[in-house]
């Protein structure tokens, strides 16, 4: 009689836990197998207005090969990129002060402040990571990436520099601006930069 009492209550069991996981799968869905993931789309808060009084006037694209060495005692990990990055470069008008324009007549005598870098930056659809390696004894070191790309942006700048970005961006807006000028009637002279 106990055999049978217990028997039965494991059907019982069996039966109510059937029952349960039969509910459970209506109401609950599976992800489908070799779905797309779901993208979960969430508000966008502005953190901040800026205004920018920057006249760009040379973006330089140039390309970068950056080799990454982690050496250590047990192994190695390596990465190498070709980092295809953009610099651009101009001059910040919010930095003329009333006493750099003079306007006489039709003639606009003007100093411009001097041309700095505005923006570097990788272009993420052409940088590509070319080979990567990692020692039998060392763990996958998810950072060297990032460190070669922020090295890369570091080298884009070093060369841009060297290149005479600064040169170009101001003899640039020498140009643009005397071109302004002139649409409006003025004739510009320009002194020598601060």
């Amino acid at each position: 009689m106990f055999k049978t009492r217990l028997i039965i209550g494991g059907l019982v069991l069996a039966i109510a836990i059937g029952v349960a996981l039969f509910v459970a799968l209506l109401f609950v869905h599976p992800p489908a197998i070799g779905a797309p993931p779901k993208i979960q789309s969430t508000a966008t808060i502005i953190q901040q207005v800026q205004t920018l009084s920057e006249l760009v006037t040379v973006k330089y694209v140039l390309e970068k090969v950056v080799i990454l060495d982690d050496i250590k005692w047990y192994g190695e990990n390596r990465v190498l990129l070709v980092a295809h990055g953009i610099v651009k470069a101009g001059v910040d008008l919010r930095e003329i002060k009333p006493d750099d324009v003079r306007v006489e007549d039709k003639k606009i005598v003007l100093k411009l402040p001097r041309a700095r870098i505005t923006d570097v930056y990788l272009d993420d659809q052409k940088t590509r990571v070319v080979d990567r390696s990692t020692g039998l004894l060392r763990a996958f070191d998810k950072d060297l990436e990032q460190n070669a790309r922020r090295q890369a942006i570091e080298n884009l700048r070093t060369a841009a520099r060297s290149n005479r970005i600064y040169e170009d961006a101001e003899e640039r807006a020498r140009l643009q601006l005397a071109n302004l000028f002139h649409l409006l009637g003025y004739e510009v002279e320009f002194n020598k930069g601060k």
